[in-house]
């Protein structure tokens, strides 16, 4: 049996551009403008840029935009190392608009671990970043200093783990078994969204089986302290107005259950100088994938 596959509505361009010794792979939509600041979208923790496809094609106004890869991710070249350090990927993306918009201001989205990257990144270069849009970046739970010794321990312990192998992630034996396993990860996912978002996820071995496209070593604690303080300074030198948009099903608390809730969340994001709030209904985390129409009006009537 054929399987169907969504059909893309707006073709992206591919491209790898050398960055910080890392070959990245970014995909563009549209032309570029020289009038309009460039929407550039960067996904989450074993996502991959594609995923904004479905969001592109129900953008009603033609737009550049602009979405890598993460390093370690997609078709990103994976570096030399075991384990990912946060701050490399405000650095990436840095030099990453360097190299396409110069000293231009963007309009930046994010999703997931993306939305807490360009809401900090936002922080921190506030003069790049013209309007923010985060969708379910929430960050993570509040840690205490007490937990340095232990986090440091757990660590290296998961560091022996992964170089043992047992951190590699699964194999699938074909295209539809990677499709299966995002539908039973998001059961909104439709089959032929899952069947064509399966094939930029994954590719084939040298022995026939479909590989995920993370590389294993993102699935290793971070070794420093999560500092809500530090979150909230960043956040407060935040001058882009600012849209958090989430889905009406509440996945942090469900996540992190009393550790990290809804609640402390919106206490942190208040911290926001201009920030409105939005929710986008029946749709699950991968908000993108389950409602892109409506994502894709609020997005415009935000840019607008």
């Amino acid at each position: 049996m054929i399987q169907t596959m969504y059909p893309i509505q707006k073709e992206a361009r591919s491209e790898f551009v050398p960055i910080r010794q890392l070959n990245y792979h970014v995909r563009q939509w549209g032309t570029p403008d020289n009038n309009t600041p460039p929407l550039v979208m960067v996904h989450g923790w074993m996502d991959v840029s594609a995923s904004f496809q479905f969001v592109v094609d129900a953008l009603a106004q033609d737009r550049w935009i602009i979405a890598p890869d993460w390093r370690g991710f997609g078709l990103t070249e994976t570096p030399n190392q075991d384990n990912y350090w946060f701050p490399d990927y405000l650095a990436d993306l840095d030099f990453l608009l360097d190299h396409y918009v110069g000293d231009r201001s963007i309009h930046l989205l994010g999703h997931s671990m993306g939305g807490h990257i360009a809401t900090l990144y936002a922080g921190v270069r506030p003069e790049r970043v013209d309007k923010l849009i985060n969708l379910e970046g929430f960050g993570m739970a509040a840690s205490r200093p007490a937990q340095a010794a232990g986090r440091y321990a757990k660590w290296i312990d998961e560091l022996k783990t992964m170089h043992k192998g047992a951190l590699d992630l699964k194999p699938y034996a074909n295209l539809e078994g990677v499709a299966r396993r995002l539908m039973k990860t998001n059961p909104r996912l439709s089959s032929d969204k899952a069947h064509w978002l399966a094939s930029h996820w994954a590719q084939p071995n040298a022995q026939g089986e479909w590989r995920i496209l993370g590389h294993a070593a993102h699935k290793i604690i971070n070794a420093q302290l999560f500092k809500v303080d530090e979150v909230l300074g960043i956040y407060e030198r935040i001058t882009a107005p600012t849209l958090f948009a989430m889905a009406d099903t509440d996945s942090l608390t469900q996540w992190w259950k009393d550790k990290y809730t809804l609640d402390e969340f919106k206490q942190r994001i208040a911290s926001v100088p201009d920030l409105r709030h939005a929710v986008i209904e029946d749709a699950g985390h991968m908000l993108h994938h389950d409602q892109p129409e409506k994502l894709a009006r609020l997005i415009e009537e935000f840019l607008a």
